[in-house]
């Protein structure tokens, strides 16, 4: 699992600021200027949280079992060892790579043409895998142009750069079986065994067992073995099941995160294989493979560069450096594992796996699944206090005890004084203090809820595994519980809010409205010569023409799929018109300037420059256009007709596409690489070709899921790069716009005029923005800031490179899986995997849905601990002696935390989740309606049990009973199922805090109906059958009725209880109001 600092990916753009416009420590805490800074639990934001703020509450919690409660909170000391590590691994290789070269050059072999030991063949393949690991990893550029090249490496891999590898099963079973494949040897999880070792280490449970070891020595000592070792080895099985239980519970939490991390590593990426473009997972890249880079991609496999423009590749994850190395044919060499930050390119496998220096890292350091969640730092600070107060009444509970005993104030059942000074043996009055001492412990046990951060990584797995199947991949567990207080998600048009299914369905050429937009009888010939020549080079796409003559296939993004199909219906031949001129020059599509272009070498030496992009953008750089005849005509007095054929196409919902031209002297065209490394594409003197509107249907149920969202007071937000008129029409659509007199400024706003404003101007606007048109990366960033400074809770969607620093800035970044770039990818939080905007309302639902189950479980495990030990408490000082015996209680134990955690922490979201207001993150977690739930279920157990412990007797009609010490047993085996059968009970008045009816959707949440059906079994067990070992004895079917009528009683009392009406404020700022304002005066 990522750290609370990962994906710190960047783009390096002169025109883009990447970094947080503030400390998110200030952030948060000028968000209320009510908190306590001095709370180290008050940690309401664990992204970017800095380390010492996390040592702070570490050291603050009370903590009895350190490996358990910390089990899966980032260990900053293996964290601190793995990045040392990466540093040394990084280190060594750039010291081979120095030396290496350093020889080279002293043997002057690193001159071009100096002969070197010829290739070994291996199989079908003329150079060997070692020869091809040494190249690459050692850079040597002489080896390579000894080979011939990229070319002459080619053929030696049995590769055509145009079409790759043949890709059926025999060839790539032959290069796996000769270079190996792409995956690594990865360390192994830690098995059960380690789990049950861990779980055995928490002190309590250890002192148990050093207690059950003397009381089973003295216990045979003085009673025999027959009889004597029921006490001690009673205890040590209750210790042994606590263990078992515990240890496969956390081992079953530990599988599913590693299948998680699975999914995280499995990237997509496009290769060129028999000459069309497939879609493979990067385990399946092997050497030869022909791989298309853009902007935001990782590399996958070391390999080196056929062609490229403006390739740009951030080496930071290799190197430790962050710096952006630019790839040309002075330095090819690709290294796995990199990020492509700008440019476009393709390149040649040449090493995989653990062949390369990512696959030698990633097998040496294993993936933590450590993170801190808010939930957890919040719900260790509870469990520090709850455990104080445990301890505190433990030791209290053991001193009365002693007292008691040792002055000859506590007797048996029969009324016999069990201390008597001079007469008790040694080893009885020890038995008896080993006794007393046990129950303190086990009072500590059942008091200290080690289990109650667990609880949130138990819901937190469990949703995790359930968002999967709702297509959203968690990279971070804290995102699925602050997205339950997520107030506003800025969301992206296309392909989220839209179908991604592009269609050119309007065409403007000559003046005029081409219908149908693909007629080419419509158009002069030469228009069509050139929009095919544009179309064909000025892409990313690709086609593929199969030679049977089946069905075209076409690869590329969306808009360059609608585009290239439009061309192809136009008349145009993809190949032949690819092979008719060269391309010189390419500037990628660029999401800031919102255009990409081509330079263009004719087979007459002629150059042109193509550019395609947003339509209002490219119109302003024309200066003439070609009219019905295919005449150049000077576009000044036509612009007007332009704009309004845009804006009309807007206005329906198109996304506006312009294609232009112009000619470039040859005497200004760079004639060697670096020239053309540094040559700025003309865009100015343009001349239009054509306007072509695209339509993107609105995704089929986003409207449901915007409405959904309002309703639990999350509004929605579009932000997108496309036309503002054009995102006016889909808000109206989706139903963000209510309706088309609420589109003006602010609430409708141009990304330029937002970026204009001055901070404080920005955080006044931004919080009635709904739409932003036209808007770059940058627009966003500053965005979310302003969001977050005002106080709200941002979830951002992206799928673009330059989207890092918003993604990496918002409370929770959400980026695309289809669309999404690599680097997009590592900068967020979840991945939703189908790119659909409904998915993310369904993480929302989640995130919500994790916050009211760890609710449910604290007020279930709070009634237990409350009620178990006011009892024991009570019963101690007034009789000296406990209801409740060591054993009993550590099934209580069991019953409260494991099973009680499984049962509650993983009930299903449900609708009604989305009709409340979103999670306040400083909202207390113990709400009133939590208190009320609590007091009501704890006194009425109270009252009822320590009725029984003091009156039972006369209740039941037991003083009559000839044998006392049996009638005891019966009174105290009462008070045990009936403690127990209220904890059954009140589990399903846990499942609904609000709402009268507790049993709704019991019945289909089978984990839930199966706990507490094994737990009522395994009570039956232990009462019938099991005596000896919990100190109990058999009941009667009325005492039975009893026990069940005294559970029962509490569904009852619940609906009652959910009548009473509480106080808006939070009990807990009644308390803390003085103590702040103390702690405010000292601070003045």
């Amino acid at each position: 699992m990522s750290s609370f600092s990962s994906g710190d990916a960047r783009p390096d753009l002169q025109d883009l600021e990447a970094g947080p416009s503030k400390d998110n420590d200030d952030l948060n805490t000028n968000l209320d200027p009510d908190v306590d800074s001095s709370d180290p639990f008050d940690i309401d934001h664990t992204k970017n949280v800095p380390p010492q703020a996390l040592k702070r509450w570490r050291q603050a919690a009370l903590v009895l079992n350190a490996s358990r409660r910390f089990r899966y909170t980032l260990d900053l000391r293996k964290q601190e060892e793995k990045d040392q590590r990466k540093r040394m691994i990084r280190a060594h290789a750039q010291v081979i790579r120095a030396a290496l070269l350093f020889k080279l050059a002293g043997e002057k072999q690193i001159v071009s043409g100096t002969p070197i030991a010829p290739p070994d063949s291996v199989g079908d393949y003329k150079i060997g895998l070692e020869q091809l690991a040494s190249m690459t990893r050692d850079h040597k550029l002489s080896s390579l142009e000894q080979y011939g090249g990229v070319t002459g490496l080619s053929g030696m891999l049995r590769t055509n750069l145009e079409t790759g590898i043949k890709g059926d099963d025999i060839d790539l079973s032959n290069r796996k079986n000769a270079f190996g494949s792409n995956t690594y040897p990865r360390k192994k999880g830690r098995s059960f065994w380690r789990f049950l070792w861990e779980a055995w280490q928490d002190l309590t449970l250890i002192i148990l067992i050093v207690a059950a070891s003397v009381s089973l020595v003295l216990g045979i000592k003085t009673e025999g073995l027959e009889e004597g070792w029921y006490d001690g080895g009673s205890i040590f099985l209750a210790v042994f099941l606590v263990i078992v239980v515990t240890a496969t519970s956390d081992y079953r939490q530990s599988l599913q995160f590693q299948n998680l991390n699975e999914e995280k590593r499995n990237i997509q990426l496009e290769v060129m294989r028999g000459g069309r473009t497939v879609k493979i997972s990067i385990y399946d890249v092997v050497v030869g493979d022909v791989v298309p880079l853009k902007i935001g991609d990782q590399v996958p496999a070391d390999g080196v560069l056929i062609s490229g423009h403006s390739l740009a590749v951030d080496e930071s994850s290799m190197t430790g450096e962050s710096k952006i190395v630019h790839k040309d044919k002075k330095e090819p060499f690709l290294m796995s594992g990199c990020k492509v930050a700008d440019g476009v390119g393709t390149m040649l496998v040449t090493g995989v796996g653990i062949n390369t220096e990512w696959g030698l890292l990633m097998a040496s350091i294993s993936e933590d699944t450590g993170e801190e969640t808010p939930l957890q730092v919040r719900l260790n600070g509870v469990a520090t206090f709850i455990g104080i107060v445990g301890l505190s009444v433990a030791v209290a509970v053991l001193l009365v005890l002693l007292i008691r005993y040792f002055t000859g104030h506590t007797t048996d059942p029969d009324g016999t004084t069990q201390f008597v000074k001079g007469r008790t043996k040694f080893d009885e009055a020890f038995n008896d203090v080993v006794i007393i001492f046990t129950i303190a412990v086990t009072i500590v046990v059942v008091a200290v809820p080690e289990g109650l951060p667990l609880a949130v990584t138990l819901t937190l797995a469990y949703s995790m595994r359930k968002m999967m199947a709702d297509k959203a991949l968690v990279r971070r567990l804290s995102a699925c519980e602050t997205m339950g207080s997520a107030t506003t998600i800025c969301s992206d048009k296309t392909g989220t809010l839209t179908l991604n299914e592009m269609t050119v369905v309007e065409a403007v050429a000559g003046k005029k409205k081409v219908n149908p937009p693909a007629d080419s009888s419509q158009l002069p010939v030469s228009v069509v010569s050139l929009l095919s020549e544009g179309v064909a080079q000025n892409s990313t796409g690709n086609i593929f023409v199969p030679k049977d003559g089946g069905k075209i296939e076409i690869s590329g993004s969306p808009t360059e799929k609608a585009i290239l199909s439009w061309a192809v219906k136009l008349g145009m031949k993809f190949d032949t018109v690819r092979s008719e001129s060269k391309i010189l020059h390419v500037f990628p599509f660029n999401s800031v300037k919102k255009r990409g272009g081509v330079a263009l070498q004719q087979a007459d030496s002629e150059v042109h420059i193509h550019w395609k992009g947003a339509a209002e953008i490219v119109l302003a750089s024309c200066s003439e256009y070609f009219d019905s005849n295919g005449c150049l005509q000077s576009i000044s007095d036509d612009k007007e007709f332009f704009k309004a054929a845009i804006d009309e196409m807007a206005a329906n919902s198109l996304r506006c596409v312009a294609l232009a031209y112009r000619l470039c002297e040859k005497e200004k065209v760079p004639t060697d690489e670096e020239g053309f490394n540094g040559w700025i594409l003309p865009e100015d003197n343009l001349v239009l070709l054509a306007i072509v509107g695209i339509k993107d249907p609105c995704r089929p149920g986003v409207k449901d899921a915007v409405k959904i969202c309002l309703d639990a007071g999350v509004k929605v937000r579009m932000v997108t790069g496309d036309n503002i008129q054009t995102a006016r029409a889909i808000a109206l659509e989706c139903g963000i716009l209510s309706s088309a007199e609420n589109a003006i400024e602010p609430t409708i706003i141009e990304g330029t005029v937002f970026r204009n404003l001055s901070d404080k101007e920005r955080e006044q606007v931004a919080t009635k923005i709904t739409v932003m048109g036209r808007s770059s990366p940058s627009d966003k960033l500053l965005l979310v800031q302003a969001l977050r400074k005002g106080g709200d809770v941002v979830a951002v969607t992206g799928d673009g490179t330059n989207d890092a620093p918003a993604l990496h800035e918002a409370d929770i970044g959400l980026s695309m899986g289809i669309q999404g770039t690599e680097v997009a990818k590592e900068s967020s939080d979840v991945i939703i995997l189908d790119d659909n905007f409904s998915s993310v309302v369904k993480v929302v639902r989640w995130g919500r849905s994790v916050y009211a189950n760890i609710q449910k479980f604290i007020q279930f495990q709070l009634t237990v601990n409350v009620a178990a030990l006011v009892i024991n408490v009570v019963a101690a000082i007034s009789s000296g002696d406990v209801p409740l015996n060591s054993v009993q209680l550590l099934w209580v134990n069991l019953i409260m935390d494991t099973l009680g955690a499984l049962a509650l922490a993983t009930e299903p979201p449900t609708d009604n989740l989305m009709h409340r207001s979103p999670v306040g993150r400083r909202e207390p977690l113990i709400t009133n309606i939590m208190w009320r739930n609590l007091l009501i279920q704890a006194s009425y157990q109270v009252t009822v049990l320590l009725m029984l412990n003091f009156e039972g007797m006369t209740i039941l009609h037991l003083k009559d009973d000839p044998d006392r010490t049996h009638a005891y047993e019966v009174k105290n085996t009462l008070i045990f199922n009936a403690f127990v059968m209220c904890q059954i009970f009140n589990e399903f008045n846990a499942r609904k805090p609000e709402e009268l009816n507790c049993f709704k959707g019991v019945t289909k949440n089978y984990l839930f109906m199966g706990i507490v059906g094994f737990t009522l079994i395994l009570q039956v067990i232990i009462i019938e059958f099991l005596g000896k070992f919990t100190s109990t004895v058999r009941l009667d079917w009325q005492l039975w009725l009893v026990s069940i009528g005294i559970g029962i009683i509490s569904w009852p009392l619940a609906v009652v209880g959910k009548l009473i009406p509480v106080p808006n404020t939070p009990v807990a700022k009644y308390f803390t109001k003085p103590f702040r304002r103390n702690t405010s005066s000292r601070n003045a």
